[in-house]
This record gives structure tokens, C-alpha cells and sequence, in this order.
């Protein structure tokens, strides 16, 4: 973070908005039809106003009736340490506790026991859609993820339970439902990929608890990301709207001028906590594509590859650009594989930079991890690479993405190390000799075969197979060429070289 330190605030809130523009600020001459300037002294400035505010009532009469309040109870199990005596015990029919303890229960007050809070919470959420008796709420994942008891409120106070259909953690997104016999709109959806900064939008949910609040603004930016290693999700981009938005907006509607929804309201980035004209919502297209697999299989099926992957963009990766022959390319480069994955099954190798999927040019890692992930288990996707200088094409059938544990058991990673070139700044730091030649590893996977093997970053390879290797390229192609399953690196360590042997 720089010199301030900025906060990101999970939300609970709803996003609600419209804006008109009237043609009407010209009158025609009945007789040329031609266009007549409008006077400063009539009144057509302030009908101009009041059709904008017919507008935004229109908008707030249409959303709100979609828009829900969610209120959750968690119960948390809490272990209390044995013979130990709590006040509120006088209070239970366990006085004179602890006195009379062993006598009365044969030993069992030596054991822990446990006691039971309920944390409440409230959020916000849409009707998104209903079948028969059934209607479908959205929200936020952190809304509702821990939720042992839901209940909604609609804009009229009635009031359902409610349960959970599906979420995920990922995208932050979670699906619940609730039985009525009565009538309930649905709100109506936009298109978030036809949104553009500048567009006016509307946010309504339940900040602080004062419930169907609309508030306005519009969009501030598209494409917005999550920061690494925060719990936000982080498996889609953001739209960022200066619509104000405080916790309890959480799961809420972005909407448009038309009242449709084009976003979910999902976090702020806030020194207070509070809203400080920076909020983010989920796009509308990644809901739609979620409800679906919510419904039928109660969570997000991910497409897999199974790689891991990095972006070659700074100013230390530019001899390694050139090495690749990719100076000027966008993409992702492949590190490394996992065993029996569908990228090793369909021929992707390490060292591997992927510029195209499915005719989308890939922009960087981050869009690389979208395209694979937004496609279904079992769709083949066609990729284009740059391998050895050259372009060229694969065919890769996905396969499901498992849960984050599963995804990353280093051990099945493939070689498990990163490298760079041995230039004159790493030669003066590692004190190498200019006599010493070969690639520099910059990092080892721990639990990855490499490390095992004994490899450590600031290793110096020379030799893959006894092959000379000077050059990143030269490093991919010995390591990738070799018939055997078993790889020899000869390494330069403080002073010393050493064979250390891998098995793929």
C-alpha cells in the first residue's frame, strides 16, 4: 500500500438507478419544422429537470420491488475450558458450581464443554428470477456463506426464509430461494458488456440497515481488479461506480437508466469503512452465467488447465523476452505443469507463451485465468502459442477446476522452478565469475520435485542433460526435448558445481 492505507470493506448494499435525457429542449416552427433555441426565460430548463426526476422515480419504482433485504444468523460453537467458573452459571441451575462439580456429575465437568453465540448480520439481494412457487435471490457469497438461519424482507416488509441454492467463493457470488404463492417481479437484466464510463447508474440495497435506499452516480471506471491476496473475490473484474455504497450493501443491484441490472454490489475501497465514492459491482454477464449452475449443480463449474502461469512484463524480464522472441507480444507464460493435466495431456509444455484462446488475444495472466476459467469442464478450447520463436496451435479439452487445495499440490507441479538470465547485475550480486555461464533459478516451488531434487534460487544451471544451456529459450528447449522421464541439471552453487537429477 503507499503512504495511505486504504481499507477494502465487504458490503452489505444495493445499487438502483436511471437518468433520462429529454429530446425536448427544442420546439419546431409548425410552419419550416426547423429547430427553435430554447429561451433562458421559459420554463423548458425546469421541465427539462422534472422529466429527469420522472425518470428516477420511474427507476426506483420499478428496482426496489426486486431488491431484498437478507438478514443471517451464524452460530458460532465456542469450547469453554473445564472447571472453569463463569457468573453466568448462576443463572443455568448449576449453582453452587464449581463446588459440588464432581460430586454430581461422576467427572464429566473435567471434560470441555461448548457453548453456542448467534452472530447476526444483514446484507442485501435481487430477485433474479422465479419458477412457479420458487423465487431466486443473488447476493454475495460473504453474505450468506456462513449463514446457518436466512431470512428475507421484501420492499413491502414481508417477510420468507430462506435457503441456500449455491455460492462461490471466487466470484462472490451466492444464489437463495424462497417459497411465496404470491407474485413477485423479477428484476429485469442488462448488459454489462455495453457499459462505458460516464454511463449513469443507480445503486439500491440496505446500508446501515435503513432499508430500499437508492442512491446515484455514475460509472467511474471497467475492468477493475481485486488486490492480490485480499479475501474479495478474485475470479472476475469489477465495474467501479462513485454511487454511494456503505456496509449492509452487500449482494445489492447496480442498475441503469432502463432499470436493469448490470451489476452486483460487492466491496468499497474506504478509509473509514464508509462509503468514499469507490465502490465495485460484479458485471451482470458474469451473474447471468452463474445462476444456472447454481441451480443445477449448486455451485461454479471452472474450466482447468493446469498450469501455473506469470506475466513477463517489468524491466528484469526484458533479456527473457528477448530470449523468447516475444518483444512487443501480449500473453501469459507457462512456468510450469501439472502431471496428467489437460495442458500436459495436449502437448503444452513449460517455457510455453500463450498469446491467443479461442481468437480472444490474451491481454496477461489474470485474462488467461478468466478465459480458461468462464469456459464448462469438457469444452476444448484452441490455443496459440509462441514456442521456440515460433507460433503455433493447440487443441486442449478442459477439465473441472477442484477446490484450491486439490488445485495446488505442488508435488504433481512440473518442473517446480522459475529461471531468468544470468545477466552482469545478478553476476556482481551472487559474485559469478564471468568464466560461469548457464541460466539463473529465481525461485522453487516448495513441495515441487525440483526442490525436493535440492534445487534453491540463486542456483546456476549450465548443463540440461549435459547440453550447454546460456540462453531461457535454450534452457526450455533441452529441458522440454528429452525422451526420458529422468532430467539431469548440472549446477553452480557458492563456488562448487554438482549434478542433481529430476524424474518427470
Amino acid at each position: 500500500m503507499k503512504n495511505t492505507l486504504i481499507k477494502m470493506f465487504f458490503l452489505f448494499y444495493g445499487m438502483l438507478f436511471t437518468a433520462c435525457v429529454n429530446d425536448s429542449t427544442t420546439a419546431l416552427h409548425a410552419e419550416t419544422d426547423r429547430p427553435v433555441p430554447v429561451s433562458t426565460e421559459t420554463n423548458s430548463g425546469r421541465d427539462l429537470l422534472y422529466a429527469l426526476q420522472d425518470q428516477y422515480r420511474l427507476v426506483a419504482k420499478e428496482v426496489l420491488p426486486s431488491v431484498v433485504e437478507i438478514n443471517i444468523v451464524e452460530v458460532i460453537k465456542q469450547q469453554i475450558p473445564p472447571n472453569r467458573f463463569s457468573p453466568f452459571d448462576l443463572f443455568n441451575n448449576n449453582w453452587p458450581f464449581p463446588f459440588n462439580q464432581d460430586r454430581d456429575n461422576n467427572g464429566d465437568n473435567d471434560k470441555p464443554q461448548e457453548r453456542e453465540f448467534r452472530k447476526e448480520g444483514l446484507g442485501s439481494g435481487v430477485i433474479i428470477q422465479s419458477d412457479r412457487n420458487t423465487y431466486y435471490v443473488i447476493t454475495n457469497n460473504h453474505v450468506v456463506g456462513n449463514a446457518d438461519e436466512i431470512s428475507i424482507k421484501l420492499y413491502d416488509g414481508r417477510e420468507y426464509k430462506a435457503e441456500v441454492v449455491g455460492t462461490d467463493a471466487r466470484t462472490d457470488l451466492a444464489l437463495i430461494s424462497f417459497e411465496s404463492k404470491e407474485t413477485i417481479g423479477a428484476i429485469k437484466l442488462g448488459d454489462s458488456d455495453l457499459l462505458q464510463s460516464g454511463d449513469i447508474v443507480f445503486a439500491a440495497g440496505n446500508p446501515l440497515g435503513f432499508e430500499s435506499t437508492i442512491t446515484q452516480g455514475i460509472i467511474s471506471a471497467l475492468g477493475r481488479k481485486a488486490e492480490s491476496g485480499s479475501q474479495i473475490g478474485d475470479f472476475t473484474d469489477y465495474i467501479q461506480t462513485d454511487a454511494a455504497i456503505n456496509p449492509g450493501n452487500s449482494g445489492g443491484a447496480l442498475v441503469n437508466l432502463e432499470g436493469e441490472l448490470i451489476g452486483i454490489n460487492t466491496w468499497i475501497a474506504s478509509r473509514t469503512g464508509g462509503s468514499d465514492g469507490i465502490g465495485f459491482a460484479i458485471p451482470v454477464n458474469k451473474v447471468k452465467n452463474a445462476i444456472s449452475s447454481f441451480i443445477e449443480k449448486g455451485r461454479i463449474e471452472y474450466g482447468w488447465l493446469g498450469v501455473s502461469i506469470s506475466d513477463l512484463v517489468n524491466d528484469q524480464f526484458s533479456q527473457m523476452r528477448e530470449d523468447l522472441k516475444i518483444e512487443g507480444k501480449t500473453g501469459s507464460f507457462v512456468l510450469n505443469l501439472f502431471r496428467d493435466s489437460p495442458a500436459a495431456k495436449s502437448g503444452l509444455l513449460p517455457g510455453d507463451f500463450i498469446i491467443n484462446v479461442n481468437t480472444f488475444d490474451v491481454k496477461d495472466s489474470d485474462h488467461l485465468r478468466n478465459l480458461i476459467g468462464n469456459k464448462a469442464p469438457g469444452e476444448t478450447v484452441t490455443m496459440k502459442l509462441i514456442r521456440n520463436g515460433r507460433e503455433m496451435e493447440l487443441s486442449i479439452k478442459l477439465e473441472e477446476r477442484q477446490d484450491e487445495e486439490s488445485v495446488q499440490g505442488n508435488h504433481d507441479l512440473w518442473p517446480g522452478l522459475a529461471v531468468n538470465r544470468l545477466n552482469d547485475e545478478a553476476r556482481e550480486q551472487l559474485n559469478i565469475a564471468d568464466s560461469i555461464n548457464g541460466v539463473l533459478v529465481t525461485g522453487v516451488v516448495q513441495g515441487s520435485v525440483s526442490q525436493s531434487a535440492g534445487l534453491k534460487a540463486g542456483d546456476i544451471i549450465s548443463k540440461v542433460n549435459n547440453k550447454k544451456v546460456e540462453t531461457i529459450n535454450g534452457f526450455y528447449e533441452q529441458l522440454n526435448s528429452s525422451s526420458s522421464d529422468e532430467i539431469t541439471f548440472r549446477v553452480y552453487r557458492e563456488g562448487r558445481e554438482f549434478l542433481l537429477g529430476l524424474v518427470k
